[in-house]
């Protein structure tokens, strides 16, 4: 009778390995990815995910744009094709575009041929849109498997995750938003914000933008700088994370 309640519970622990691998933004065993850079260095990568988003994208780029920083957006493929003058205006303004799928499905439980499909239609999608096509890649929800890395890289996309989450999804007031990021940050971060909400268009993140301007304004003073991705990658190791958010 004990032995198969422990066969049980060795596959249990097993398949809870498993996902913890596929979906927490800091494993590796299926693969390496950027997670952050040098905790020794004064610099942090300000991320968006799920846009572009009217209007918010928008607001947001005017509230960059006033505090001179240069930020990453992983775009949905279909908002993209919805939307390109403003994915246009994002690499306009200097930022970074990276790729977050076509309809932001989780990569985890796709298929090799589904997986391939949602990164190469968002690689066209904006490749359509700006003439350019994106050189990162963040998969949604943080779900993927090895074959998903594999795919990226063959299509010439880097893996990007992030170590600080914001938890804006959510909707809290800015300054929530604000607390919760700095109770983790230091140097070297990738921030996890967002300007879209992959379940619709046009969904709300004014406290996203107001949020933004107050961690540029509060952590400026204390002598960081923000800077994209490939800007952190510069000064990047690899250095497993143990916050949440």
């Amino acid at each position: 009778m004990l032995g198969p309640l422990i066969g049980a519970g060795a596959v249990a622990a097993l398949a809870g390995a498993a996902a913890y691998q596929s979906m927490s933004p800091w494993a590796q065993a299926f693969g390496s990815t950027f997670v952050s850079g040098r905790t020794s260095s004064k610099r942090i990568a300000l991320t968006y995910d799920d846009g572009p988003n009217d209007p918010h994208t928008l607001r947001l780029l005017e509230v960059l744009e006033k505090d001179g920083v240069r930020a990453t957006f992983f775009v949905i493929g279909h908002y993209v094709e919805r939307r390109p003058d403003i994915v246009r205006d994002l690499l306009q303004a200097g930022h970074t575009v990276g790729n977050h799928t076509f309809t932001h499905p989780n990569l985890a439980v796709a298929s090799p041929v589904q997986n391939r499909i949602q990164l190469e239609e968002c690689q066209r999608a904006v490749q359509d849109a700006t003439g350019e096509a994106p050189k990162i890649f963040r998969p949604p929800f943080g779900g993927r498997l090895p074959y998903t890395l594999r795919i990226a890289r063959s299509l010439g996309l880097e893996p990007i995750m992030w170590n600080v989450t914001s938890y804006d999804w959510r909707t809290p007031p800015a300054a929530k938003i604000v607390k919760t990021c700095e109770r983790h940050m230091r140097g070297g971060d990738v921030i996890l914000m967002h300007d879209g909400d992959h379940e619709k268009f046009g969904a709300d993140r004014w406290q996203t933008v107001v949020a933004t301007h107050l961690l540029i304004e509060a952590w400026r003073e204390k002598g960081y700088e923000f800077v994209t991705i490939p800007e952190l990658m510069g000064t990047a190791v690899s250095r497993p994370s143990s916050v949440v958010g």
